[in-house]
């Protein structure tokens, strides 16, 4: 089981609409249950984010990095840290 922690669980509480078109939590714990269950990944770089997205069969060839960063996937924690939601 993957953990997922307050400043992760916060961000993704600050700005779940910006990929939903209602909120889906409410608190931390159920933002966990919810990233839990939509396999949400956290990475470390923009490196990791366009990695991920490769691996998962998207083109991001020629794409800046701050394209990828403006998909309504991407949340970025504030650390450093990217969170990616599969809506």
């Amino acid at each position: 089981m993957r953990e997922f922690d307050d400043a992760v669980l916060e961000c993704f509480l600050e700005n779940q609409l910006q990929l939903f078109p209602e909120e889906v939590a409410e608190t931390l714990e159920e933002a966990e249950s919810f990233l839990e269950e939509c396999m949400a990944v956290v990475v470390n770089s923009v490196d990791e984010v366009i990695e991920y997205f490769e691996e998962e069969g998207i083109d991001t060839e020629g794409v800046m990095d701050d394209a990828i960063l403006e998909a309504d996937e991407v949340f970025e924690v504030g650390d450093g840290r990217y969170l990616i939601v599969e809506g």
